[in-house]
């Protein structure tokens, strides 16, 4: 597979691969804007009720790919323009309608920390490694994306990550807060798709409610009644009767998204 990101879709499950094996993965300009177009077809698809994302091969990603620096990164202004493609793309994982799950494998550093630290959840193998290593090459890092950081690890481990720049194991990220699970390397695959496949079981519309509820709270402003009330509309849905006969009739229940 060429450098380039993605979008497979089996059944209710979209894959999105990133791939530039020759660097570990590593994120090219061209990379980012797929990964939000791709992230933006998966989330305006009502017939996807989970999105995995994974690395081409046995590593994730490896951060940006430093040797487009000198062209897309020279200056300030050339930062700023990369920054807002970069940001644009963290946002559509961010704010994917659907339940989103990381596949780590390998190296999971710099721009691969932030793209897994906006999944919903992070399943990794014994050998992964983490980091941000942005102090190495004195460039700093988006208030967005370290927003994300704190909220998973906290402001400690954060500020520990960010001023001591080095890579650190699965054990240690997930003693910061960062993973979900830790299987063996060759489970990886096998433990994301089987927790994707049990969250596509479950209703959609619940799923895709309590993540936007979740996400709005971290608004600071108050909640709206609108927003308050529009859970109860789950209550009007197909779905709902589906799973309260099923719970009844001690069956597994078949939700249609409506």
């Amino acid at each position: 597979m060429s450098d380039g990101v993605t979008l497979e879709k089996d059944g209710a499950i979209a894959t999105v691969i990133l791939s530039n094996p020759k660097r570990l993965n590593a994120m090219t300009p061209k990379m980012w804007q797929e990964l939000k177009s791709c992230m933006d077809q998966a989330s305006s698809d009502d017939d996807i009720r989970c999105v995995v994302l994974r690395g081409d091969g046995q590593n994730f990603v490896s951060g940006a790919d430093i040797s487009v620096f000198d062209r897309e990164r020279a200056d300030g202004a050339q930062a700023r323009e990369y920054g807002e493609r970069t940001h644009a793309a963290i946002a559509s994982v961010r704010g994917c309608r659907h339940p989103t799950i990381a596949l780590i494998e390998g190296v999971c550093v710099g721009g691969g920390m932030e793209i897994a630290s906006v999944c919903d959840i992070r399943v990794c193998g014994e050998s992964s490694r983490f980091g941000i290593t942005s102090n190495r090459l004195g460039l700093a890092y988006g208030h967005e994306e370290l927003h994300d950081l704190i909220a998973i690890c906290g402001r400690a481990f954060t500020l520990e990550i960010m001023l001591e720049g080095r890579v650190f194991g699965a054990e240690e990220a997930a003693a910061k807060g960062f993973l979900h699970r830790i299987v063996a390397d060759t489970e990886v695959a096998d433990e994301a798709f089987e927790r994707a496949r049990h969250i596509a079981s479950r209703a959609p519309l619940a799923n895709r409610w309590h993540k936007a509820a979740i996400l709005r709270l971290e608004n600071p402003a108050p909640i709206s009644q609108d927003d308050a009330d529009s859970g109860f509309d789950l209550f009007d849905s197909e779905d709902y009767r589906e799973g309260v006969r099923a719970f009844m009739e001690k069956r597994t229940a078949e939700f249609n998204g409506r």
